[in-house]
């Protein structure tokens, strides 16, 4: 399908998922704007604010291993909340994470049996994360949290499909499959204030 050049900015470009991400909208002809952690605080409205200017959608793949989870995936929700619109940004695609994803029976993977909990502080932080931009986001952005509906295939080579699935512990994603999820919901928006996941086809 044809789709109109956009400016799209990528926080977090550095990692896995946001160079995948960056790969794939420069594959569709956007105009990317890379953004790390030198180049502003994403837990600053302004510096959002700065950043986005003049883009019509952010990716958003951040993370801080030095910050509490709790904290900091609060404390990113709010300020593109309330920095992107300032910069006239309309839609936010952030990766999220499975763990607080409810799977097919309703419960959320990280509380099914066996799931690992020596890292729920983080599990948790996230969850926070999608909570706050839930209550802070304004009308004006529409915004949508994906992530895999378990993990991600390393190894494994993109099949070029996807599909959006309920948790599950077993189901696996290339990165580069996700990241023509990321940036189809960029595009085109199906979800909304929402945070779904999305497994290899």
């Amino acid at each position: 399908m044809e789709t109109k050049s956009n400016r799209i900015i990528v926080f977090g470009a550095g990692g896995r998922v946001g160079r995948a991400a960056v790969a794939e909208a420069r594959r569709r002809g956007h105009e990317v704007t890379t953004a790390a952690r030198s180049d502003g605080d994403v837990t600053d409205p302004a510096a959002v604010a700065r950043l986005a200017a003049g883009h019509d959608a952010a990716i958003v793949a951040v993370y801080d291993s030095g910050a509490a989870p709790r904290e900091f995936f609060p404390a990113v929700a709010r300020a593109l909340a309330e920095g992107l619109p300032a910069a006239g940004v309309k839609r936010l695609v952030s990766v999220g994470l499975a763990s607080v994803l409810p799977t097919a029976s309703g419960d959320l993977l990280m509380d099914t049996p066996g799931y690992p909990q020596e890292w729920r502080e983080f599990y948790v932080g996230h969850g926070a994360g999608t909570a706050a931009m839930r209550a802070s986001a304004p009308e004006a952005l529409d915004w949508a949290v994906l992530s895999p509906a378990g993990d991600f295939d390393h190894e494994g080579e993109p099949s070029g499909g996807y599909v959006l699935a309920p948790a599950a512990a077993d189901s696996r994603i290339a990165h580069g499959d996700f990241a023509r999820a990321l940036l189809d919901e960029a595009e085109a928006p199906t979800l909304h204030r929402t945070h779904a996941g999305v497994s290899a086809a």
